[in-house]
């Protein structure tokens, strides 16, 4: 998992101009399916036809989904991606006894470094779930410029005595708690094989939607809204006539964020699509289909993020109340910027970081905001990358800085594509917030490169800085920034993004 404490910028501006031929899309679509390809041994798995060639015949028709979780892909792995052209995919942890069977298959691009397995803490014996370590992943998955969505694949514990439901339901608390830490603020998206029904009493799926404030695409598409009472009749499908109003155990769950709307466009069983020449399905479970639509929130905009591999992302931009007033900017550090953080007029302290170096504060009068946001991505200590200081610009005659000054050409403008250098003109009496978020603004840059974001008067901007431990080795490496700010005065400026060229 990418371990680098990180951030982006995000800008929320009034009256943002209509994007221009060739900008980042501001909606789109995208089609997913989760399947469990029944991956053990013939003779032990309960799929009714061949593993080997079925598990082929799966990778070749499950290329028309953008995204596909598979679970128990185990010992045929191989035949799985041998016929399966999506570009990113997930490397396989191992075969059965040694592996947790999940992976995932995209065409769109995933973040790597941050790709991370989990094992569940609980297992039961007599449901054989102890043969093997099952668990979830998470993965960042890129939708398009500044638009993202936490994707999560899980396998939770099968049966039906007290013992199983009662460790699946901590499975689902130990995710539960992982989205609370990793993805507080973001949009997610969690599909898999959850061993779970509506109708079953003792399942937690229901209380697990509600607390991470997940839809469920079928509960959202075919049953109004409206998930079956826990104990109620429950409701088999006919393998004979597959509907796709019968309850299954694979399910497709989503939430949108304050930076990206997310929904369920179609619900569909491809019991029929996965058969093979004699009719027979191609696993034991069948894959389920769900199409989602996205789009930009009008209120904000995120640039693409960057950073480097060892610490969590963070982000405070459902922490931000309505019409909060910024107070006070900190800036902690010495030679690199260790931590950052934002006082409100209320109070709250927003900060991300460590204790090091020395506190800078810049104090906020009315009307004042910040305007300028200076980072360099770079390399320390034998490769590893992170994004350092830079900034040379003065607004309003004070800033804050922490971290070295910058040994190439200050920044030339750019701008962001899509967005026109028409000003924002919005009146100087609107209240300003600032927002500390995740991933430091990247938005294309190249290692070596820096970048800024410049803000108009009525902005909410997202910013990080922190210190980072690289694993096995004493030194530290401190993401770093510079803050600079303007009064409202300087109201209808446009935003623009601006790059340099190399720093040594």
């Amino acid at each position: 998992m990418r371990k680098g404490l990180t951030g982006f910028v995000a800008v929320a501006v009034a009256g943002f101009p209509a994007p221009a031929a060739g900008a980042e899309p501001d909606s789109g679509t995208l089609s997913v399916l989760t399947y469990n390809v029944a991956g053990l041994p013939d003779g032990i798995s309960g799929a009714p036809s061949p593993r080997a060639p079925s598990t082929t015949a799966i990778g070749a028709r499950a290329g028309a989904c953008a995204l596909v979780h598979v679970q128990e892909d185990f010992d045929y792995h191989a035949n799985l991606y041998a016929a399966d052209r999506h570009p990113y995919r997930t490397p396989t942890s191992g075969g059965a006894g040694i592996g947790s069977g999940l992976n995932a298959m995209a065409s769109l691009p995933y973040d790597a470094d941050d790709f991370e397995r989990v094992s569940w803490t609980s297992c039961q014996l007599d449901s054989e779930d102890c043969l093997t370590p099952k668990g979830f992943t998470s993965m960042r998955l890129r939708l398009a410029g500044g638009v993202f969505l936490d994707v999560y694949n899980l396998h939770t514990n099968a049966g039906t005595n007290p013992g199983d439901l009662a460790s699946r339901a901590a499975d689902l608390d130990r995710l539960s708690a992982f989205i609370g830490s990793h993805s507080a603020g973001n949009a997610v998206l969690v599909m898999g094989d959850t061993n779970t029904r509506y109708t079953r009493a003792g399942d937690t799926i229901g209380p697990f939607a509600a607390a991470n404030g997940l839809t469920d695409a079928w509960v959202r598409l075919e049953r109004g809204g409206v998930a079956p009472a826990p104990g109620s009749p429950v409701l088999p499908c006919d393998e004979n006539a597959i509907t796709d109003t019968c309850e299954v155990v694979d399910k497709v769950l989503y939430r949108g964020s304050k930076l990206v709307g997310l929904a369920a466009t179609s619900y569909h069983d491809e019991h029929a699509a996965f058969l093979d020449e004699q009719g027979r399905t191609l696993s034991d479970h069948d894959p389920i289909a769900v199409g989602l639509a996205w789009t930009r929130a009008a209120d904000f905009r995120a640039s693409d993020r960057s950073g480097g591999p060892h610490r969590d992302y963070f982000t405070d931009l459902d922490r931000v109340p309505a019409g909060a007033v910024p107070a006070a900017i900190t800036v902690r550090g010495g030679a690199r910027v260790d931590r950052i953080g934002l006082t409100l007029a209320d109070g709250t302290t927003l900060a991300h970081g460590g204790g090091g170096g020395t506190e800078t504060r810049l104090p906020l009068a009315a009307g004042e905001y910040p305007e300028w946001v200076f980072l360099c991505r770079g390399s320390h200590a034998r490769g590893t990358r992170g994004s350092f200081s830079s900034g040379s610009r003065r607004a309003a005659g004070r800033r804050s800085r922490r971290g070295p000054r910058p040994t190439t050409a200050r920044p030339t403008p750019r701008r962001p594509a899509g967005r026109s250098r028409g000003s924002t003109a919005v009146p100087a009496t609107r209240s300003t917030s600032w927002v500390s978020s995740t991933r430091v603004a990247d938005a294309g840059l190249a290692p070596g490169t820096c970048g800024g974001a410049r803000m108009g008067a009525k902005s909410e901007l997202a910013l990080s800085a922190f210190e980072c431990q690289s694993p096995g080795r004493g030194h530290r490496r401190r993401r770093q920034s510079t803050v600079e700010h303007d009064a409202a005065a300087n109201g209808g400026r446009p935003w623009d993004w601006r790059r340099s060229g190399s720093r040594r």
